[in-house]
């Protein structure tokens, strides 16, 4: 069970914690109580993630990774066709929600996309599949694409993209390299 210290500024973690707990009935379950999770031991497997280097987006292919590891490639903007279609996970597409799609992170994780050109990040939901285009990892709406700089004229940019939970196959979420950022957020002080 989660455990929230007294005098800790914890509203910096409202938006994470928000797409995590819309994201993901097991990790709800797990604030419950229902589910056994050892904070510690999860933070010290981010942190270890977060520490190797990225890996390289492989083809076009779907090749879903439950790893939490991080990856480098391109990021792109979702075309204005996709607006009302629906996407892998059945919801519909909306060009001004934090959504992405990835050909290799599992339906519903929540992700830190940083443009290694701007410096910029922003969490992203995975709900959908592709790019289908070879050395991209990650299609962003609109929205997402504008707050890490990134707009229809330059079309591409490079990105570092670390799952922060991560959906497993039997249904518990696992804390990936973006969580590590968490740790690092809480540790510095606030004024």
């Amino acid at each position: 069970m989660f455990a929230l210290s007294a005098g800790r500024d914890w509203t910096h973690l409202g938006f994470r914690l928000g797409l995590i707990l819309a994201a993901s009935v097991p990790v709800q379950a797990a604030l419950a109580g229902d589910v056994a999770v050892q904070p510690p031991q999860a933070q010290a497997e981010a942190n270890k993630l977060a520490a190797e280097p990225p890996v390289a987006s492989k083809g076009n292919g779907i090749v879903v990774d439950h790893s939490g590891r991080k990856e480098a490639g391109k990021a792109s903007i979702y075309a204005h066709s996709f607006d009302g279609h629906k996407m892998a996970d059945g919801k519909v597409y909306s060009p001004h929600a934090n959504v992405a799609a990835s050909k290799s992170l599992p339906l519903g994780t929540v992700a830190k996309v940083t443009n290694l050109e701007t410096g910029k990040s922003t969490e992203v939901k995975v709900e959908d599949r592709g790019p289908f285009v070879s050395g991209r990892v990650v299609d962003l709406t609109p929205h997402a694409a504008r707050e890490i700089g990134l707009t229809g004229k330059e079309g591409l940019a490079p990105v570092i993209v670390a799952p922060v939970a991560v959906p497993q196959t039997n249904g518990s979420v696992k804390l990936g390299a973006g969580a590590a950022d968490v740790e690092q957020a809480d540790a510095a002080p606030t004024e």
